[in-house]
């Protein structure tokens, strides 16, 4: 589809609520934003938790993540700026740099460490959490480290789109996912310029910006460190992103959906698993040294 004038959707989503990021510390004393917190969980099912970080300062990320558990989802982390290294207890070592992306599903349980791998300098990104099925919480963990190069982009009248998972006017993104049909795409846009993306109406969507600013249809004004929740309104074919006129540079902003999983979600800290007795588990999974 097109960025030009014409239109082919016929209902686009509108805004349901903004929400503003929470400032907040996490691994070693990382200065990081919480925008999608743990009581809009189940509105954003499959999605759990969205990370922004981003600054100049490099005591705000030098101590980085040292070694902690995962188990029962993904971690999607996308490097806008900054080099960081990963490294777990199975062995599995990456680094993701400008434009990188890594994708690792923890599944049965891993411990691992992401690392900055710079002093100085600009460290810029995103980590989003995406839970599993419960089919798929004890598989065996998986990972791919994405370099900028491999993931997927397009231009449209001046728009650039990177689809980092799912699949956006025809171009397949670097993951596929079939429990939960993720769509994660990275929209740069001119100002004044629009972008149009096709949603199923059950799918759970949100729109990150994390520079300038969108105007949307209801004249809603989104704004850098925003987010945009969209409602699931019945009928509904699909978002369109509109930037402002009236900012400096381009629009930015992250463009995430998925199918709901609609099941039970309870989580302690960084496990999340159905119930309270595979949490109970999965604690002491941990403390036996028996994750990955």
């Amino acid at each position: 589809m097109s960025t030009a004038a014409i239109s082919l959707l016929t209902r686009p989503r509108q805004v349901e609520r903004l929400v503003a990021g929470q400032p907040t510390r996490d691994g070693a004393g990382v200065k990081l934003d919480r925008v999608l917190t743990q009581d809009l969980q189940r509105r954003l099912d499959p999605f759990l938790m969205l990370d922004a970080f981003g600054t100049d300062n490099a005591d705000d990320y030098i101590a980085g993540f040292p070694d902690h558990p995962h188990r029962g989802f993904e971690t999607i982390t996308y490097m806008l700026a900054g080099r960081m290294r990963h490294r777990d207890s199975a062995g599995h070592e990456g680094l993701i740099s400008d434009g990188g992306v890594q994708w690792m599903t923890a599944g049965r349980g891993v411990i691992h460490s992401e690392t900055p791998e710079q002093t100085e300098g600009r460290m810029a990104g995103f980590q989003l959490w995406l839970n599993l099925p419960a089919r798929d919480k004890m598989r065996e963990p998986w990972y791919r480290d994405i370099a900028s190069g491999e993931v997927p982009e397009f231009e449209r009248e001046g728009v650039t789109v990177r689809v980092i998972a799912g699949q956006s006017h025809g171009v397949a993104g670097a993951v596929q996912r079939e429990g939960t049909e993720p769509l994660y795409l990275d929209v740069h846009l001119p100002p004044g310029a629009r972008f149009e993306q096709a949603l199923p109406a059950a799918h759970n969507a949100f729109v990150h910006v994390y520079e300038g600013a969108l105007v949307h249809d209801s004249g809603c004004r989104q704004t850098a460190g925003r987010m945009a929740i969209l409602a699931n309104t019945p009928g509904s074919d699909g978002v369109r992103l509109q930037a402002a006129q009236d900012v400096d540079g381009p629009t930015r902003a992250l463009l995430i959906a998925g199918q709901p999983l609609g099941e039970p979600i309870a989580q302690y800290g960084p496990f999340v698993m159905n119930t309270q007795a595979e949490l109970v588990q999965a604690v002491r999974d941990f403390q036996a040294g028996r994750l990955a």
